[in-house]
């Protein structure tokens, strides 16, 4: 049956890769990129089990809705506009967490400066702040292994993971799962201001204010109410919508 008798299914693909687009740009956008390197990644919807990621080879500036790389669990290339293939890496991590994670649609991990430093200090991200306290008791940590080419650190990274939807890639970076790319957008972009602002607090040698557990319990709490809203639709996403419209005027191609 051809996927126009699915006009619902091909709204929801299309929409998916506009947002992955979005993703990448702003994930530029704002600095948090690392050459042609990291990745983010989205399932498809049907039971293809496929899933969306950026041309090996290309800038995050350059990603656009229709050169996006769909593949399988497998690794099996299904469509490549660029024919540039995917990086070996960014497969192993991102098609272990769609396989273990049926609520993980979009999977973003990065490099920044920050997120590698507070990757490589031994209490990880501390609960200082109100950005730092949402990931309070949903995080987790993933020892570093080497660079992600053994396909066997799958089951050891989805197992560290669990449900959480962030994790620390120690000495290595950050990853977030998202239910909608804006989930894993927003999220990584909360878990990069809590790593640079735990740096900065950090190089002042000052002592620091360590709020209780219950109080970061708490905020994680109302949080993650809030996230859950927005993706059941209580809430309209105001704040996905803001970024995306830091692209219309200057980066109006993504969507193409």
């Amino acid at each position: 049956m051809s996927s126009s008798a699915h006009p619902h299914a091909d709204e929801a693909m299309h929409r998916i890769r506009i947002d992955l687009a979005a993703a990448y740009r702003l994930i530029h956008r704002l600095g948090l990129d690392d050459s042609i390197y990291t990745h983010i990644s989205a399932r498809l919807p049907g039971p293809e089990h496929r899933f969306l990621i950026n041309p090996y080879g290309l800038r995050f500036e350059e990603v656009k809705a229709g050169n996006l790389v769909t593949v399988d669990l497998e690794g099996r290339v299904v469509d490549d506009p660029c024919g540039l293939g995917i990086n070996p890496a960014g497969f192993t991590i991102h098609s272990a967490v769609h396989a273990a994670r049926e609520d993980a649609l979009c999977v973003l991990h990065t490099h920044t400066v920050a997120g590698v430093a507070v990757s490589c200090q031994e209490e990880g991200l501390l609960p200082l702040n109100q950005w730092s306290m949402q990931f309070h008791g949903r995080l987790a940590y993933h020892d570093y292994e080497g660079i992600a080419l053994d396909l066997d650190e799958r089951q050891r990274l989805v197992a560290d993971l669990g449900d959480k939807p962030v994790m620390v890639l120690r000495n290595h970076g950050m990853l977030t799962c998202g239910r909608s790319v804006a989930e894993a957008f927003k999220l990584m972009h909360n878990l990069e201001r809590s790593c640079r602002a735990q740096l900065a607090l950090q190089a002042t040698g000052a002592p620091l204010i360590r709020p209780s557990a219950a109080v970061a319990t708490k905020t994680a709490g109302q949080y993650a109410s809030f996230y859950d809203k927005m993706e059941t639709g209580t809430l309209p996403d105001t704040e996905w919508d803001a970024f995306k419209r830091m692209l219309e005027h200057s980066d109006p191609d993504y969507k193409e």
